[in-house]
């Protein structure tokens, strides 16, 4: 079958990098995922996965939110004796 139609969407950028290398790794890119997705909406007469809001506590939203200002975030190290120095700190 022909394709002659256009389906023009807009997504965040970031999403767009994040989801075109998933595909490339599964061998494919976003038009044949999109068809697919579009071929199951028509088999199975609905949307072909679960749709659920997440149950994020306090704790865990305040952590995303942190991490996403960059804040609060932990300790790299380069160097194992000092991670273990650290970590027998801790105790």
């Amino acid at each position: 079958m022909a394709k002659t139609d256009t389906l023009n969407i807009r997504i965040e950028p970031k999403l767009k990098k994040e989801v075109e290398t998933t595909l490339n790794d599964l061998g494919m890119n976003i038009a044949e995922a999109v068809t697919i997705f579009l071929k199951q909406v028509v088999i199975t007469d609905s949307i072909p996965f679960m749709i659920r809001k997440p149950k994020l506590n306090a704790e865990t939203i305040k952590a995303i939110e942190e991490a996403e200002k960059g804040e609060n975030l932990s300790k790299g190290y380069t160097d194992l004796n000092e991670m273990w120095e650290d970590l027998e700190k801790e105790d």
